[in-house]
């Protein structure tokens, strides 16, 4: 049944995240023409982060009173707001509310999908699906800009990105609204837990064991105070990966300018760092499904921490090209690895009845570790070096290892 709705499940994902991934490479470049310096430009690029951390507590309510097709349709008529907004922007900030607001949107089509998964899916195969869900976000931003850059090659203006994102919404909700909807097609089944499931009901510290009725849906704040032990211990491992993976799309850029290489080169390196990322976002989730969540997170977790780590002493080598390239082909393994891991711990520890509210506090969190660690990045290396600021970012990645270790036993249900 789920794979014959495919199209309906991963399709507007796919659409929205063609569009987005090829404007966001050009944020800078229309600032730039709207008269913005270096670091203003950065700033309203970096509202499109900040949007999608202030999207998903929003996203989640919407998801659980009116539902995850509806929450899509409203989301992607708000971002076609967005796109005039970008087109039609006469100053900077009209600009960047207008990108906050996509980021914003871009919540709701991350949430409404993990939602449908954490409720439809069987377990068994949760992983694979989920991975898949990332992996359309990740074909998106890694096929986006290649689009970008065919379309200004066509058209001579950098504005025909954003009336492709136009087009690419334009179909998203026509997807939404005449086709089927898998919320009908696939219904809900029954909650029930095993003996052997160690998922704590509210952090009580005992296990949850038999059939668990559905409750009254509640509030997203009181969701947040009502599982503030799972969010505080495995949630901050869970950003932390959000926050490495995020310093990895930072550093290797700023690295490959630090040590002398030209643009052409270090778009090379990061380019064959991403290729590597996209290509084993499938084997995250086989590992997950067939050995359990851990050995997917851990390697993924201790790759790219050693990685920085180890990269943080190469800046003054006489090889230190050649060490940023293997470094970062390290860095891609480890996040490809790491693809629908965060996705999949967020469906495990929610409540299965009604995981929207604690999916935008699960996916706030972890945004949250995605948008400080760029911060970190630039406020380490201005005060020390970047060097000094590599090697922090690696420590955080392998204490989020241990923070894995410690917490996901305790808190993934184990399934037989």
């Amino acid at each position: 049944m789920l794979w014959r709705l495919a199209p309906m499940i991963y399709g507007p994902t796919v659409l929205f995240a063609l569009g987005e991934g090829a404007v966001v490479p050009l944020f800078p470049v229309i600032a730039a023409q709207l008269g913005a310096d270096v670091p203003t430009a950065a700033l309203v690029a970096s509202a499109l982060v900040v949007g999608q951390l202030c999207g998903n507590i929003p996203a989640g309510w919407a998801v659980s009173r009116i539902g995850e097709r509806m929450t899509m349709i409203v989301g992607g008529v708000l971002a076609l707001g967005g796109v005039a907004g970008m087109l039609f922007a006469p100053s900077l900030p009209v600009l960047a509310a207008a990108v906050f607001l996509i980021g914003f949107c871009a919540a709701a089509f991350g949430l409404a999908r993990h939602s449908f998964m954490t409720t439809r899916v069987p377990i068994a195969y949760r992983a694979r699906a989920l991975s898949l869900l990332g992996g359309t976000f990740r074909l998106g931003m890694f096929v986006g800009p290649f689009l970008a850059a065919a379309l200004i090659a066509i058209f001579g203006d950098e504005h025909s990105t954003v009336w492709f994102f136009g087009v690419c919404l334009l179909a998203t909700i026509a997807l939404l609204v005449f086709g089927p909807d898998p919320e009908d097609a696939v219904p809900v089944p029954r909650v029930t837990r095993s003996s052997g499931d160690s998922r704590l009901a509210e952090d009580t510290g005992e296990p949850v064991t038999g059939s668990i009725p559905v409750p009254d849906r509640v509030g997203v704040f009181r969701t947040m105070w009502r599982f503030r032990g799972v969010l505080s211990r495995l949630g901050l491992a869970a950003a932390s990966l959000s926050a490495v993976r995020s310093a990895r799309q930072v550093v290797l850029p700023l690295w490959g300018v630090s040590i002398g290489l030209d643009a052409q080169t270090i778009a090379l390196v990061v380019g064959i760092s991403g290729a590597i990322d996209f290509a084993l976002f499938y084997a995250s989730g086989q590992v997950m499904d067939r050995f359990g969540r851990l050995w997917a997170a851990l390697p993924a977790m201790v790759l790219m921490g050693s990685g920085f780590l180890a990269l943080a002493f190469t800046h003054d080598l006489s090889q230190a090209a050649m060490w940023f390239a293997l470094f970062a082909a390290v860095l891609g393994v480890g996040n490809g690895l790491s693809s629908g891991i965060l996705l999949t711990l967020g469906a495990d520890v929610a409540p299965q009845d009604d995981p929207a509210a604690f999916l935008g506090s699960w996916r706030t969190l972890t945004d949250a570790g995605g948008a400080i660690a760029p911060l970190l990045v630039s406020a380490v290396a201005a005060v020390v070096s970047l060097s000094v600021a590599t090697g922090v970012i690696g420590v955080i990645g392998l204490a989020g290892a241990a923070g894995f270790i410690r917490w996901v036993p305790r808190f993934v249900p184990r399934t037989r």
